[in-house]
């Protein structure tokens, strides 16, 4: 955001820079704790291991009831990415002197369009194009002409949906901390610290199960049509 300091900003003002370095600083603690949990596996895990775990535990329960356990054991490795990214970015601006990543709709964007693409390529690669595509049309044959051009836009402004969501929220609790560390710096805004760390998990739950929500929609049409 412009006009409000960062470290990075106090190096070069332009807010392209300001952002590929925070992005950057997002990518780089991720593969910080990654090679942190992977440094040392212990059969009982401790420290980072045992952290990720239950990371990863957690994100195979959430997508249990929307896919199923073997399809949300297959996901795992793209949605529990996109979970541990989104949420160091949200986190990242809670910090005095950094800015979220995913306040801006430069990171939402593309984190949608991959979600976007790769949910259909799923979809196409196990149920075939044919039937993929036909499951536009919806059940009632005659209504095809006018269900097929719906389900078209309906899913393109998934992208709209996910991005947009993250962004504004993100933006929205940024410009909060902003206008509440002008007005009072010191102690008052401690309880505001809480409030956006909650929102920033509950971003990136979002971010996530709707993730699997759009993996099951496309990969599990037999049993939708049960």
């Amino acid at each position: 955001m412009e006009g409000v300091f960062t470290f990075l900003g106090a190096i070069n003002h332009s807010h392209g820079f300001v952002f590929a370095g925070h992005l950057l600083l997002t990518a780089g603690l991720a593969l910080l704790l990654a090679k942190m949990t992977m440094k040392n596996l212990r059969l009982v895990p401790v420290g980072t291991q045992n952290v990720m775990e239950a990371y990863l535990q957690g994100v195979i329960a959430m997508g249990r009831d929307v896919i199923g356990e073997t399809n949300a054991r297959k996901y795992l490795p793209l949605v529990a990415t996109i979970g541990l990214i989104v949420f160091i970015a949200n986190v990242l601006g809670i910090i005095p002197g950094f800015e979220s990543p995913t306040g801006n709709i430069n990171m939402t964007l593309p984190l949608a369009i991959i979600v976007f693409v790769y949910y259909n390529f799923e979809g196409i690669r196990k149920n075939g194009v044919v039937h993929y595509f036909a499951h536009f049309m919806g059940p009632v044959k005659m209504l095809a002409p006018l269900m097929f051009p719906i389900e078209i836009v309906s899913h393109i402004s998934r992208i709209i949906s996910l991005s947009f969501r993250l962004f504004g929220n993100i933006k929205g609790d940024d410009l909060f901390l902003w206008v509440l560390l002008m007005l009072a710096p010191w102690i008052v805004p401690l309880p505001a610290f809480l409030l956006l760390t909650f929102s920033a998990l509950l971003q990136t739950f979002i971010f996530m199960i709707l993730t699997y929500v759009y993996l099951a929609g496309a990969v599990m049409l037999e049993e939708e049509s049960l």
